[in-house]
């Protein structure tokens, strides 16, 4: 019975210390971290998001996706950003190949470095982006906390275990976005993410054209919307690109889950939001709300609680000079 007691309290002591060790990095995340090392950081990013959006508004997705990426791989660590030479970074991992708009932060980095060099880390680059495209489409607005530090490691192998796939059920979504301390509201308001940006046929001709190996399509899938999409989608097709929300896929808002209830949207992952009681009920409220919709509120709060999955602080990794290589 003591031995019982004592390897109980064991337990107890180190559970305590990971949660102490978990929010002391959150708690050194923080808005305004540099209000007094580099007060222009939010406009410097935001001018140059502006530029360039202006001439390319179809980087909004990607540039978007590249945060969602980067933090459930090793966390908000800028670790999709590093090169390779030999091709073993996370960018060079197939869930990542499709990623775009890495001259675009290069470029933000740039104009951070002319004007506080050394301080403002690629991570922190990466959260503010994802906010300020989704402003720029329309979206909702939140405050960024910022304090992040970048990583030095990026391996090939961990995106092919920590990315949610495009094919995932509900199952495989929820145990994912739970070992990121991510919950399953946050897993349906992430997703509606996929109101902007494009993806490539390969992402899901197989429910179109070889749904389980047998020539078939996928039954969740509308009829009529196969139809369509097989005149924009050949099999084998690896280079066309498919609006995710077709017409608005320049625009944030609540269509997505429009598409989702109307059985209109291309992953099976998005298709799989309708196999849990929950994400289903989130579905089908966000699929009918007017513009008074709560998902605008619900994004900027999930989106702050992604931004903390896994942070490097204080004394941890480093702040890189450029994004795509190590100090």
């Amino acid at each position: 019975m003591d031995s019982l007691k004592l390897s109980s309290g064991l337990i107890f002591i180190q559970l305590v210390l990971l949660a102490f060790v978990f929010n002391s990095a959150n708690a050194q995340l923080k808005v305004g971290f540099y209000k007094d090392t580099c007060p222009q950081a939010e406009a410097i990013v935001k001018g140059v998001m502006d530029q360039v959006l202006k001439v390319a508004p179809s980087l909004s997705g990607p540039l978007l996706r590249l945060h969602f990426h980067d933090c459930f791989v090793r966390g908000c660590d800028a670790s999709i950003l590093l090169n390779s030479s030999t091709g073993q970074a996370e960018k060079d991992s197939p869930p990542n190949l499709s990623l775009r708009g890495y001259q675009v932060i290069d470029r933000v980095k740039a104009a951070l470095e002319k004007k506080c060099p050394g301080v403002v880390s690629c991570a922190d680059i990466l959260a503010i982006v994802a906010r300020d495209v989704t402003v720029a489409t329309l979206g909702p607005s939140w405050r960024v906390e910022t304090g992040r530090r970048d990583g030095r490691v990026s391996n090939v192998s961990e995106p092919l275990t920590n990315l949610p796939p495009f094919f995932a059920n509900i199952s495989q979504l929820l145990t994912q976005f739970r070992s990121k301390n991510l919950s399953k509201k946050d897993l349906v308001v992430l997703s509606g993410a996929h109101t902007i940006g494009t993806s490539h046929c390969s992402s899901f001709d197989s429910r179109l054209y070889d749904f389980t190996g047998k020539g078939d399509t996928d039954p969740t899938l509308d009829s009529e919307y196969i139809t369509r999409l097989k005149k924009i989608c050949k099999a084998g097709d690896q280079i066309t690109l498919v609006e995710m929300d077709p017409g608005g896929a320049r625009t944030f808002d609540n269509r997505y889950y429009k598409l989702v209830a109307n059985r209109r949207a291309l992953f099976q992952s998005d298709a799989a939001l309708l196999d849990n009681n929950y994400t289903k009920a989130y579905v089908k409220l966000q699929s009918v709300a007017s513009d008074g919709s709560t998902f605008f509120k619900d994004f900027g709060v999930s989106m702050r609680k992604m931004g903390r999955v896994e942070v490097l602080t204080g004394k941890a990794g480093e702040i890189r000079k450029v994004c795509s290589k190590v100090n």
